[in-house]
């Protein structure tokens, strides 16, 4: 195999330390190997790329300790700190990841076989992210600075922390997706322990310098382990204000339950969905084909946003389904760093088993594969599959599959496809491929109160992440986006006091003094 010599991977990476009250501790316990999908022998074999810390409930428990001192019942150095100051923390932590671009790109390709154009997005995109994110609490601050009155009561209103944040990300988008819940968290002066995914753990290791020497002692905690051996324990103790997890609903239910006071426990949640695509009699089919494509397998189908079930109207079922059929076998399958490549390993060791369940399923439910190669087991990896026509009873269309098999419907009514969206366990988004303006105006009414995004003639996606991101149902709790999530990791607080000389004296005599953080008018350019 020929492997550019800035992919290569010389040697394993045996990562002994974790991130715990801001030093990295050495670890001489147990550790758990981490293997790649790619195989570079000439007979398949998943390719050893190092280890990680097995951490246990003790080394959990410090973690919340440490997390749970640095926020000090709101006293502690980063929740009282200085809005300004809190940006330069997270502007130098920046900084210091730029500077590993290279070596997380790298592991984004071997640990999650992300094909090179879309890992070096994921970099940039959360690099973009948390410039933005400083952006936008700038603003928030600005837009706080200053006073209100109503019925003769002044307020000072401001956004503050929470608490201790339990951070839980997916292997999918694990650095994109998990600094979409960690950073938005940190920046609002709460403190946080983190816990990678599974899969797409190894390159989280080059940042742990960058957390440690950019925020205070304490402030971001990191742990590498099972999620029942790390979030369980911490979750038990009922010492965590805010639970951040993208993810499925099972683990999210799970973990929520172990807190013994869940009125009290803020969620943060992305989780899984089976985002359908509409596809109406008018639509532009080459368009149409062109968006569903990307929407059911940019990743391998491995994203919460893809599209994950196709209604196809039946006067352009046959048409629609040969074109995108071929289009589907003309997709160019590789390693991550091959030119053109969009189809890659699967990371789950035995993802290809289950999706040869659901064809097999499907098939003897009376569904055919339309596409030439679909179904090809090679290895680590089974070619996508184009399955028509699919029934309510197949596992296909009652499980979010989140892999390469696209199942297809097809419609007279329009009653159905909703229906089905009425009925499903999952709102997250739709696509509604289409020119009529008659059928969209009144179908754009009806889905707006089904899902929480409808993308026109367009795929299903997160992005830009300047818009909310969020979910109806099994599919999300709060949003996400850069506006959106800091609001969702902090509450509005409020300094209040009655219009009269000896307050109002008070007041200008607090603001002159400039020593109270919270109670400022100061404009941060």
């Amino acid at each position: 195999m020929q492997i550019p010599e800035n992919y290569r991977l010389d040697q394993p990476i045996n990562h002994k330390h974790y991130l715990v009250n801001g030093e990295l501790i050495e670890w001489k316990g147990a550790t758990s190997e981490v293997f790649s999908p790619i195989s570079v022998t000439s007979s398949y074999q998943r390719t050893l790329l190092g280890s990680i810390p097995d951490l246990g409930e003790t080394e959990a428990l410090n973690a919340l300790d440490a997390a749970s001192n640095a926020f000090d019942n709101g006293q502690g150095e980063w929740p009282t700190m200085k809005v300004k100051d809190r940006i330069a923390c997270m502007e130098q932590f920046v900084e210091k990841m730029l500077t590993k671009r290279e070596e997380v790109v790298k592991l984004l390709m071997w640990e999650i076989a992300k094909n090179k154009p879309d890992a070096y997005k994921e970099f940039d995109r959360t690099v973009d992210y948390i410039h933005d994110t400083i952006e936008e609490y700038k603003k928030i601050d600005r837009s706080s600075a200053k006073f209100e009155k109503f019925s003769g009561v002044y307020a000072h209103v401001r956004r503050g922390p929470l608490g201790v944040v339990l951070c839980l990300g997916p292997y999918n988008y694990p650095l994109n997706e998990t600094f979409a819940l960690l950073i938005p968290a940190l920046i609002m002066g709460n403190t946080a322990i983190f816990k990678p995914a599974k899969h797409g753990v190894l390159l989280i290791t080059p940042l742990l310098e960058a957390f440690r020497d950019s925020f205070p002692k304490g402030v971001v905690n990191i742990m590498f382990g099972r999620g029942r051996k790390i979030a369980a324990p911490i979750m038990k103790t009922g010492r965590i204000d805010v639970l951040a997890l993208i993810g499925h609903s099972s683990s999210a239910n799970s973990l929520q339950e172990l807190h013994p006071k869940s009125n009290r426990l803020r969620t943060v949640y992305g989780l899984e969905a089976k985002n359908p695509a509409i596809i109406l009699p008018d639509a532009d089919l080459d368009q149409t084909v062109s968006e569903c494509i990307s929407g059911t397998l940019s990743y391998n189908g491995q994203r919460c946003t893809a599209l994950k079930v196709l209604y196809v109207h039946e006067d352009v079922k046959d048409a629609f389904l040969t074109k995108f059929s071929a289009a589907v076998d003309a997709l160019k399958f590789g390693n991550p760093w091959e030119d053109g490549v969009q189809l890659t390993p699967l990371p789950e060791p035995n993802k290809t088993d289950y999706i040869k369940d659901l064809i097999d399923d499907a098939s003897a439910k009376g569904a055919k594969i339309m596409n030439a190669k679909g179904g090809e087991m090679m290895d680590n990896f089974i070619w996508p599959a184009v399955m028509y026509p699919v029934s309510h009873d197949t596992k296909l269309y009652q499980e979010e599959q989140f892999g390469p098999i696209i199942p297809v419907i097809s419609f007279t009514d329009i009653d159905q496809p909703l229906n089905d969206m009425a009925e499903s366990n999952y709102g997250q988004q739709v696509s509604l491929f289409g020119n009529d303006v008659a059928s969209l105006s009144s179908l754009i009414d009806i889905l707006a109160n089904l899902v929480c995004r409808v993308n026109l003639n367009s795929s299903c996606q997160r992005g830009p992440d300047v818009y909310p991101f969020t979910g109806r149902k099994d599919s999300g709790q709060a949003t996400l986006s850069v506006h959106d999530a800091l609001r969702s990791f902090s509450i509005r607080t409020f300094v209040a006091f009655k219009d009269n000389e000896m307050n109002n004296q008070t007041i200008e005599n607090l603001l002159a003094a400039k020593q109270s953080n919270f109670l400022s008018t100061d404009y941060i350019l």
